[in-house]
């Protein structure tokens, strides 16, 4: 495969959350982190705080625009290249307006690779992917249903 196809996307897709979502993360945190303390459970209690505060930044942060490439040796996401060797398969997700490769590990505690993708790219992408992996569908797992519902 000597074609490499490039395009830019951004690092994730933000959803929009209401004040009642940022209200209703530090009061379910409030509430833990005093249970926590309550038990005497000092660092998980800090830890909740740490947390919760990590998602606010996390979730008011803009996504960042990334360049990415794929070509032989697998697929790049600016200075990270995830090898072909390393994935069994890949699936093509399409969430609203927006679509995504999935790259399946083949290790069975490894990371997914999720990628976004512009829909005029789709084709050429899932051709030069297909060449390379076997096409398979996903279903989302605990945690993506997760991440979902709380629109993270």
């Amino acid at each position: 495969m000597a074609e490499t196809i490039k395009w830019e996307a951004q690092e994730y897709i933000q959803r929009e959350k209401n004040i009642g979502w940022y209200v209703g993360l530090v009061l379910i945190g409030a509430v833990a982190a005093f249970a926590a303390f309550w038990f005497k459970f000092w660092s998980f209690g800090v830890l909740i705080v740490v947390s919760v505060l990590a998602l606010i930044v996390y979730s008011v942060r803009p996504p960042r625009v990334l360049k990415y490439k794929i070509n032989s040796k697998g697929l790049s996401e600016g200075q990270k290249t995830y090898l072909f060797s390393d994935y069994r398969a890949f699936s093509v997700r399409q969430d609203g307006e927006n679509y995504a490769i999935i790259m399946i590990p083949q290790k069975r505690f490894g990371m997914k690779a999720m990628v976004y993708f512009p829909k005029e790219k789709g084709e050429q992408i899932v051709d030069v992917l297909g060449g390379r992996l076997p096409m398979e569908e996903t279903k989302l797992d605990f945690l993506d249903r997760v991440v979902a519902f709380l629109r993270i």
